[in-house]
């Protein structure tokens, strides 16, 4: 009898012990390289993308991008709006490189340079994140993340199964025994709620990360929109100075209109003196 005790004490000890098993996949949880991927991609598009409209002052914007990078490997829009502003001020450029001859002040001139600059940036970010690389790393992710919920609800049915195992072993060894013991009889009971306890547990922990799943897919999307935001928000802030740069050419020319006009009426209406 004493040995049918401890040889149902040690199934139970089988029995409860906790299920540990790491699904391991190939894009989760990489997160610094996923992000040096990222960096690359947008290092790429601000490398030849600059000359697109910036092309009187690439030199420029390429050293201003250059030094405004910090331990990410990302530049840093503000300090790269600064530093391309004080170069263009303190060094202004010559007239052949000017757009034209109304936009002749080297501060106005900063200005819309830092503008442009942030708007390339802004699209080297879209394209990191909904560019042909990036969305074979959304991809991968997403493919990834649904193996592991597959994976979790094999591990719940084999670990169910294995419970159901342990527990009918028990109830065998028991039920072998012409005069079954009061306390291997409540072991059994008690390995069975246990048992029963732990399926539900990982059961609970099955669903729990697939609501953690849906948050980070929800998320994903989440982020390509507010990246088309981000572009829509671009193109805004590039039309609004475009305007203003018609605008103020408009006025210098009308400006110049009237001087001229002024000019010539003020000679004749001069009387030449005899």
């Amino acid at each position: 009898m004493r040995k049918t005790t401890i040889f149902t004490i040690t199934l139970l000890s089988l029995a409860i012990l906790p299920v540990m098993a790491q699904v391991q996949t190939d894009a989760l949880g990489q997160v610094w390289t996923d992000f040096q991927s990222y960096s690359t991609d947008l290092q790429n598009y601000l490398q030849y993308n600059l000359s697109e409209n910036l092309k009187p002052v690439e030199v420029q914007s390429q050293d201003a991008l250059s030094g405004a990078k910090g331990k990410l490997n990302i530049p840093n829009p503000i300090l790269a709006g600064q530093k391309v502003r004080e170069n263009l001020i303190l060094h202004s450029y010559n007239s052949d490189s000017r757009a034209n001859r109304f936009e002749n002040n080297s501060a106005v001139q900063g200005n819309l340079v830092s503008n442009e600059l942030n708007r390339v940036i802004t699209r080297g970010v879209a394209v990191g994140v909904l560019g042909e690389n990036g969305q074979i790393r959304t991809k991968a992710k997403l493919e990834n993340t649904e193996k592991s919920l597959d994976d979790i609800a094999g591990l719940a049915q084999e670990t169910e199964g294995s419970n159901n195992t342990f527990l009918n072993q028990i109830k065998t060894s028991i039920s072998a025994v012409k005069t079954p013991d009061p306390t291997a009889n409540a072991i059994s009971g008690l390995a069975e709620l246990l048992g029963a306890s732990q399926v539900q547990i990982l059961k609970i922990q099955q669903e729990q990360v697939k609501i953690v799943a849906e948050t980070f897919a929800q998320s994903l999307q989440n982020n390509q929109s507010l990246q088309y935001s981000n572009l829509n928000l671009a193109n805004i802030s590039q039309q609004a100075e475009e305007a203003n740069r018609a605008r103020r050419v408009e006025t210098s020319t009308e400006a110049a209109r009237l001087l001229r006009a002024t000019s010539q009426l003020d000679l004749f209406g001069r009387q030449v003196k005899k």
